[in-house]
């Protein structure tokens, strides 16, 4: 079973012939090279690929996406808004090191109670970056900022934070 990575929405059509806009986190500009399939999930956790037969870069978080089979706006219109997921292997090819979005799959440690769980999404505020992890079976969104983030550790994939007291006892028993 592949794990697949969420990298952005389709969030328009563009043009006639079935073209869409998708709006992506990966931290750079990305026609995504070599993606030989993007995975929809047009039903939770049904990942549908779809053949792209042409990506363009628009600028460095949109980029214009052709898919195989999508040949009218009608039926480019019923994809936008899904969420586009790549494989592993790809997501980790096409990120940015420096993009929030590549902390995925990385393990979250406190300074005062180790280790927590593992990234299992990031989401991007305006003024901060949160992540998802699951702590004893229930969802704890964690903030990454200036304040709590200690330091991370690429070469062992953990970051550490330092986070605010009492927030963990928030999400456990």
């Amino acid at each position: 079973m592949n794990n697949y990575f969420s990298i952005g929405k389709l969030i328009a059509t563009f043009g006639l012939e079935g073209e869409l806009v998708m709006r992506h986190s990966l931290g750079k500009k990305t026609a995504l090279k070599g993606v030989a399939a993007l995975f929809l999930e047009e039903h939770k956790n049904s990942f549908i690929p779809y053949f792209p037969q042409k990506i363009t870069a628009k600028d460095h978080e949109h980029v214009y996406v052709k898919l195989e089979g999508v040949d009218t706006k009608e039926m480019a219109q019923k994809l936008v808004k899904t969420q586009v997921y790549l494989t592993e292997a790809d997501f980790k090819q096409h990120t940015a090191a420096a993009a929030p979005l590549a902390l995925l799959g990385f393990a979250v440690e406190d300074q005062q109670r180790g280790p927590l769980g593992v990234i299992e999404e990031v989401i991007e505020m305006p003024m901060q970056v949160l992540v998802k992890v699951m702590i004893q079976g229930k969802e704890a969104l964690l903030p990454v900022n200036e304040q709590s983030l200690l330091k991370i550790d690429k070469q062992a994939q953990v970051v550490l934070l330092d986070l605010p007291d009492g927030l963990i006892d928030l999400y456990i028993d």
